[in-house]
């Protein structure tokens, strides 16, 4: 059975003031007895606890910068904590960043390899799966053109269809719909309704609060690193717009 534990978890990064003094300045703050540091540390997990079973799909809903994407990167071991634990049960497939392990001068299917192998993917098991990844993607016409001439949305439909092929435990998604046609987000999301229907997780950040509110059973509210509310996902997606109008 697939799991996900997330206890205490706190990530901190560093804010440069100054990136890049003079020499002059240099010397001086070094020589200076009294001189200041040129950072500072955000939080931007502060803290985050829970835990999330087999069949649950879990969104993610706050203001930029409010931790949810470094939230995800933790989970997928992008980033590494400062204090607290996450245990996890199961084969995870990230889809963090829209064609992030795809490299610009190989085609869509030598790329199908290369990021297949990054999934943790076997030459044999690609091969398998490499008709069915080509074909969900619509990109027959395009597969053996490099895809630094591949559209967003191209992109997208590549680096989906080969990350769910395989039937992964745990699939996370940050924004990956946001290039994606109303046709492609059709076949998407009943995709990813068979996933879960197999007991496997989904979680996905995104500010298309309709589309969490169909796909999702839960929904976690962050704010400044923090979990606000956690629940069902009209409830929580509520509460959330209600507290910001602006959204």
């Amino acid at each position: 059975m697939s799991s996900i534990q997330v206890e205490e978890l706190f990530i901190d990064f560093r804010i440069y003031h100054n990136s890049s003094p003079s020499l002059k300045e240099y010397f001086s703050n070094y020589l200076s007895r009294k001189r200041q540091p040129s950072y500072s540390n955000f939080s931007a997990v502060n803290g985050v606890s829970f835990k999330i079973e087999s069949g649950e799909r879990v969104g993610i809903v706050g203001h930029n910068g409010a931790g949810k994407s470094t939230l995800l990167k933790a989970i997928c071991k992008i980033y590494q904590p400062e204090n607290g634990k996450i245990t996890i049960s199961g084969k995870i497939a990230p889809l963090i960043e829209i064609g992030a392990g795809f490299h610009p001068e190989f085609t869509g299917r030598e790329n199908i390899y290369l990021n297949g192998s990054i999934l943790g993917h076997s030459k044999n098991q690609i091969k398998q799966i490499e008709s069915e990844v080509i074909a969900f993607a619509e990109l027959e016409e395009f597969i053996d053109t490099p895809v630094k001439y591949y559209s967003t949305g191209m992109y997208m439909r590549l680096a989906f269809s080969l990350a769910t092929a395989m039937h992964p435990d745990i699939l996370i998604l940050d924004e990956i719909f946001a290039g994606g046609d109303a046709a492609f987000l059709t076949k998407a999301r009943a995709r990813m309704h068979d996933m879960i229907d197999n007991a496997n997780i989904m979680i996905m950040v995104s500010h298309d609060h309709d589309l969490l509110k169909s796909l999702c059973n839960r929904v976690i509210w962050m704010d400044h690193g923090k979990i606000v509310a956690d629940g069902e996902p009209e409830t929580i997606v509520a509460m959330y717009l209600k507290g910001n109008k602006y959204d």
